[in-house]
């Protein structure tokens, strides 16, 4: 599975509405309102490449009030589940 972050700036009268409508585009997992230089941050879990490109380039863009994107492919992922596993091989 390959995870995308997305970083979005949106129109702020439409935020709620981007948000609901990113939330139903099939390879977006989550979308988060947040505080900061960006409105909305998007999850995307896609099997494939191609499958970001189609959308962040094809399906974002018809949102309503989008005003720009960054996108962030994530290479590998940490956390303290992981390391915590990690410990736990081969302990009875």
């Amino acid at each position: 599975m390959i995870t995308t972050i997305v970083l979005i700036r949106v129109d702020p009268t439409l935020i709620p509405t981007a948000a609901n409508m990113l939330a139903g585009v099939d390879g977006v997992s989550e979308v988060y309102s947040v505080s900061g230089d960006w409105d909305l941050v998007a999850i995307v879990r896609v099997q494939q490449y191609d499958q970001i490109a189609h959308v962040v380039t094809e399906v974002f863009p018809t949102v309503p009030g989008i005003q720009r994107t960054q996108t962030l492919t994530a290479f590998r992922a940490y956390s303290r589940k992981d390391l915590q596993q990690a410990w736990d091989i081969g302990v009875e």
